[in-house]
């Protein structure tokens, strides 16, 4: 789980690239996605593949480390667990 001070960092991570749990490349944040607060997000779109892309949700409770020197997101979870949307 990612610490509190982390949370407003989560907004600032658009072109990070987001790895599961096993270290497998799930793909890039594209925006984050606000609903229950205009100030903090509630999860990110991320976009993977380059022919046919596909999206993911990724709740912000989902997020175990944010790494700002490499700007990898790493998950608590697994992609087959991710949402896809469009």
């Amino acid at each position: 789980m990612i610490e509190e001070g982390e949370t407003r960092a989560i907004g600032e991570t658009s072109g990070f690239l987001v790895a599961d749990v096993r270290g497998r490349l799930v793909g890039q944040v594209e925006c984050p996605m606000y609903g229950t607060a205009p100030g903090e997000p509630d999860a990110l779109a991320v976009r993977s593949g380059l022919l046919r892309r596909r999206h993911f949700i990724v709740p912000t409770t989902a997020i175990e480390t944010i790494d700002d020197r490499s700007q990898v997101i790493g998950l608590g979870l697994s992609s087959e667990d991710l949402q896809r949307f469009l």
